[in-house]
């Protein structure tokens, strides 16, 4: 079986996806079967590194370049499938790079987009905070105007590829008084004096995670993405654009512990018959590919929404990751299960797909938010 299996959505997508789904498993065979995740943080920078220039040889930047939503959810969805770390790899390059995108300016565009895209360049979001996490209004990180230089003060947490990334796109608030709508955007290439590695937030499951401090670090005026107070608007029209993906990479490592689990239930004999046989087994089977196909047709629903030109897919993406990313713990949990002691082993697929679902939870909005938000648009803005 190939995955992704794109016949389930064949109603959301286009014939052109096709050849997209055979791209990212003709890639997953030839550069990660054989490669599984490494088993620490430093093995996984390097990793993670290596896997960025590998990607766009594939050409699997292309969807990204085109804001082809569809596209980059079957890239997603297969890279998670395969590896967990390939997939932060490719969505780090897609969410760093999109509020450039969308609010640089041609210059911008045209220093960094064509190196970001052609795999030269690693990115880094970098919004988060130690306390302001579902709270970005409470981001302490400050950016001062000075002569034709904005100054950057402040530190910043969770960041996914920090340390590792040559250019971050970092968030930082230029009018405090004004709150969340006082938060602007810049892009800060890695080197700059005055942003420091401060060291790596180590994960359960091998993925480059850490912090960066900004002590007087110095960017050019024309390094601003869009206008002033306007950094959160365009973070979260990044975000809204690429939620349902997040959704995608869950249906991902859902579909890999499915797998995972039938082969081993058809395989494993237990009292004289294999655990197929069993009805407790059958109905838990059933219960994981039936939370599977619906978490699917969610994030292509939203995927596809966006890519017909819907201004805001924001009730959609919600209730794709949030219904997804659920799911998918739910899922990879029975396939634990399942497989019983094997389940448990840190060396089995399952149980390092275990660790990697649980923080697909947590990243781009909690699935808290994500209710929140739901609710919010079923109400009508209430």
């Amino acid at each position: 079986m190939t995955r992704p299996d794109i016949d389930p959505v064949a109603a959301f997508l286009e014939p052109r996806h096709s050849q997209v789904a055979a791209a990212v498993n003709t890639f997953g065979q030839n550069q990660l079967v054989r490669k599984p995740d490494p088993d620490t943080d430093a093995e996984a920078r390097i990793r993670a590194r290596a896997l960025v220039p590998l990607l766009a040889a594939a050409g699997l930047y292309n969807a990204v370049k085109k804001l082809d939503l569809r596209a980059v959810s079957l890239i997603r969805e297969g890279l998670a499938w395969h590896s967990p770390l390939a997939d932060e790899v490719y969505a780090l390059q897609a969410l760093g790079s999109m509020p450039i995108r969308l609010g640089g300016s041609e210059p911008l565009q045209a220093r960094w987009l064509p190196e970001i895209d052609g795999g030269a360049l690693m990115c880094g979001f970098a919004m988060t905070e130690m306390d302001a996490g579902s709270d970005v209004g409470a981001m302490t990180t400050r950016a001062t105007k000075d002569g034709g230089q904005w100054v950057l003060e402040g530190r910043k947490s969770f960041i996914s590829n920090a340390g590792i990334a040559d250019v971050y796109t970092v968030f930082a608030s230029t009018d405090p008084k004004a709150g969340a709508k006082g938060i602007s955007a810049f892009v800060v290439p890695a080197d700059t004096p005055g942003l420091t590695f401060v060291g790596a937030q180590v994960m359960s499951a091998p993925h480059p995670l850490g912090e960066l401090h900004f002590e007087r670090c110095r960017i050019p005026a024309d390094h601003m993405l869009g206008e002033p107070g306007r950094g959160l608007g365009l973070g979260l029209a990044t975000l809204d654009r690429l939620r349902a993906t997040v959704g995608a990479a869950a249906c991902g490592m859902a579909a890999r512990a499915l797998d995972e689990a039938v082969a081993h239930v058809k395989s494993r004999t237990q009292f004289g018959k294999p655990l197929a046989d069993f009805q407790l087994t059958q109905a838990r089977i059933a219960e994981m590919a039936t939370e599977l196909a619906a978490a699917r047709l969610l994030v292509y629903r939203a995927a596809w929404a966006k890519d017909q030109g819907a201004e805001r897919v924001t009730l959609e993406s919600a209730m794709a990751k949030s219904y997804a990313t659920e799911a998918a713990q739910r899922i990879v949990d029975g396939a634990v299960q399942l497989l019983g002691g094997r389940g448990v082993l840190a060396s089995h697929p399952v149980d390092r797909l275990y660790r990697a679902v649980r923080s697909l939870r947590i990243y781009e909005g909690t699935t808290e938010i994500q209710r929140l938000l739901i609710a919010r648009e079923v109400l009508g803005g209430a």
